[in-house]
């Protein structure tokens, strides 16, 4: 008997390892040399449960439909679902409510039958399993939601036993966590949250409490994500992670449980858990699965309900990438290289918050980082703790500013300075000296593009022959998402968008301009990770010659593009035309200039 046949008179009959490998023989899929590998290991691990999708793909065989492709997990799950005519599904934990549906059966009933919820809806809740001819848990989901119509989905099975382990234990700690007695005020202002510190100072050590934090961890590590928010509300507080620039919801927590989760996190980045009037900073290091170490930068806000806080994750490997991996090639990283190359002078890089400046200035100063030479950082704070730098961290409780540090710092014997940020003319003006007494400073502004940094430090009070004297170069940047490489395709023209990129250079169009599609890897957004763009003005003797007090900075933008500096739009057209990415992503991200 067929499985469609099977299917048809639906009794209850579980795959088992002949019968499907018959069937991929029959569909042309899988060789009778293939099939009779499948021996005696592979059996073993049959009676230890594990689904026949999960054998076949262990051993690698050649998928005779597809050449060039093996029967991998997914593709088995796919053909399976053909084959049930059921609908198949890639399960995305991040798209799924799983306060919601834990509800829907015990974890001891999923577990046993090997199905999860992955949607509740008003008249309808979706099923995912792998076993699409087992159907005697159907009638018991029917009655235990009168009014709804089961939907039957088939995911691959180590998806559904992942999750469901996941879902289910992070929904036991916090509903364990919840009914402890945790306690919060319903008067979430500022002057009554001091109170609750000795009680968090309890929760953070649940045990419940502990789960959930380790588990939002892990969860993060492996959706790749950013930065992690807790933001807590009136009832329920939000879980987001922001994943390639963009947020998404992934758990609501009980008000109480939040205000244990934070203060466990208080606990572990050593920042003061009593005290909740004021923002704070600390830090974490943790390991992922894999015991891959990562670096966690936390900080905190008093809110209208209670504390919110956000947690940067910076993976070190990141540092072993290479400028070209980060975007910056070719002819802008021979201007890059050659500005840092210098033993003395001010290479300031701009863009705002979460362009990636931090990445390019600690790749910098990781390839500049040499025995022979003694690199020195004033941070605030530090972002990762990097064994070839001597980093120090500005202390505003004690006065220890910006200035202070390279004023310290300078009687440190430094050959290369890293200044987080100048932000005043006090700390411009020690940078300046630091230049000119012979070192290499390299800095962040906060401006839109690389000839607004001139304009921001005349602003804030530098003199025009100071720029000149020590400024060797100025790189903006920004961040724009590269096209998921397993579903861009070619698409239509924009001719009015690549004129937009491209004014005044009149480039014309590339060959093959590619398109987002959206896929199950990249979560139907169409991309997959990010990558720079950059602008790159060196301080030529011509760019020098028009700074002066009450310059334009039209004039300098002007300038330095007849110089061979290429704007952020078309350093993005760029990659639009090396089809990395998409005109819309790039006009999302890079400022319009008035030259352009």
């Amino acid at each position: 008997m067929s499985i469609q046949e099977v299917n048809t008179k639906k009794p209850d009959i579980s795959l088992n390892l002949r019968t499907v490998a018959d069937e991929l023989i029959d569909d042309g899929r899988l060789s009778s040399a293939d099939a009779d590998q499948l021996g005696m290991k592979t059996r073993r691990k049959e009676q230890l449960n594990w689904n026949p999708l999960e054998l076949i793909a262990e051993e690698n065989f050649d998928d005779l439909k597809n050449p060039g492709r093996s029967l991998d997990l997914e593709a088995l799950t796919i053909w399976l679902a053909e084959r049930a005519k059921q609908q198949y599904i890639r399960i995305d934990p991040l798209k799924i409510d799983s306060v919601v549906v834990t509800r829907v059966m015990s974890y001891e009933f999923a577990q046993r039958h090997q199905i999860l919820a992955l949607e509740v809806k008003d008249d309808e809740v979706v099923v995912v399993s792998a076993q699409p001819y087992i159907h005697s848990w159907e009638t018991t989901i029917e009655q235990s939601l009168p009014g709804k119509i089961l939907t039957r989905v088939v995911a691959n099975p180590s998806d559904i036993r992942r999750c469901t382990t996941e879902f289910y234990t992070m929904a036991r700690s916090v509903n364990k966590a919840n009914a402890s007695g945790l306690q919060t005020s319903s008067l979430s202002n500022l002057e009554q949250m001091l109170e609750l510190g000795q009680i968090d100072q309890m929760e953070a050590n649940d045990a419940h409490i502990v789960n959930i934090v380790d588990w939002l961890l892990n969860y993060a590590f492996t959706q790749r994500a950013s930065d992690i928010h807790l933001e807590p509300r009136r009832d329920k507080g939000r879980v987001r992670f922001r994943i390639d620039g963009v947020l998404h919801l992934v758990y609501e927590l009980p008000a109480p449980v939040m205000t244990a989760v934070i203060s466990r996190l208080k606990t572990l980045g050593r920042m003061d858990v009593a005290e909740k009037r004021r923002p704070q900073d600390g830090r974490l290091k943790t390991k992922m699965p894999d015991q891959h170490e990562v670096e966690l930068r936390l900080a905190t806000l008093p809110t209208a309900h209670g504390e919110k806080m956000v947690m940067r994750i910076f993976d070190p490997d990141i540092l072993l990438k290479t400028f070209e991996q980060l975007g910056l090639a070719n002819d802008d990283y021979a201007r890059w290289e050659n500005m840092v190359s210098n033993p003395n002078g001010i290479v300031l890089v701009t863009g705002p918050t979460g362009s990636g400046k931090t990445t390019t200035l600690y790749t910098s100063l990781k390839h500049l980082a040499t025995s022979e030479v003694n690199v020195c950082t004033i941070e605030d704070p530090i972002e990762m703790v990097e064994p070839s730098f001597n980093q120090m961290q500005v202390q505003h409780n004690i006065d220890l500013t910006f200035a202070d540090g390279v004023r310290a710092l300078l009687r440190q014997d430094p050959d290369i300075i890293m200044v987080g940020e100048i932000r005043d003319l006090e700390t411009a003006e020690m940078a300046i000296q630091a230049a000119l007494t012979g070192h290499l400073v390299i800095s962040t502004l906060h401006t839109n593009d690389a000839p607004s940094a001139i304009t921001r430090l005349l602003e804030i009070g530098v003199a025009p022959y100071l720029i000149k004297a020590t400024v060797l170069g100025i790189m903006a940047q920004r961040l724009v998402r590269t096209l998921c490489p397993a579903c861009k395709s070619p698409g239509e023209s924009d001719v009015e968008g690549w004129k937009t990129l491209t004014t005044p250079w009149k480039m014309k169009m590339p060959v093959r301009m590619q398109q987002p599609i959206g896929c199950l890897d990249c979560r139907d957004t169409g991309y997959r990770g990010r990558q720079g763009i950059y602008e790159l003005l060196p301080m030529t003797d011509t760019i020098k010659g028009i700074v002066e007090e009450d310059v334009d900075i039209g004039k300098i933008r002007l300038a330095a593009m007849k110089e061979g500096m290429k704007t952020l739009r078309l350093s993005g057209a760029m990659k639009v035309a090396a089809g990395e990415t998409t005109i819309a992503e790039v006009l999302r991200v890079a400022p319009f200039s008035g030259t352009e």
